[in-house]
């Protein structure tokens, strides 16, 4: 079964009327997001296994499909 942001990604991925940069500026926006998920998850109470590494992980295995390379965000970054 997929997830909503599995469905998301797939959207994103699919879309006939997007071009690879617009894809890939989509699917980034997606990545700071789970990031910004995982870094809160990380720091609080919250529970660390919620699913957040793995939309992390979906997305960027989405962004290696399209070619898009990869960025560093220093050694902060999760």
């Amino acid at each position: 079964m997929d997830t909503p942001c599995e469905k998301l990604i797939q959207k994103i991925v699919d879309d006939p009327l997007a071009s690879r940069e617009i894809k890939i500026q989509r699917l980034r926006h997606l990545e700071d997001d789970a990031r910004a998920l995982q870094r809160a998850a990380s720091e609080s109470a919250m529970n660390s296994d919620d699913g957040w590494q793995a939309e992390l992980r979906q997305v960027r295995l989405a962004l290696e499909q399209l070619g898009a390379r990869h960025v560093r965000n220093g050694a902060a970054s999760l």
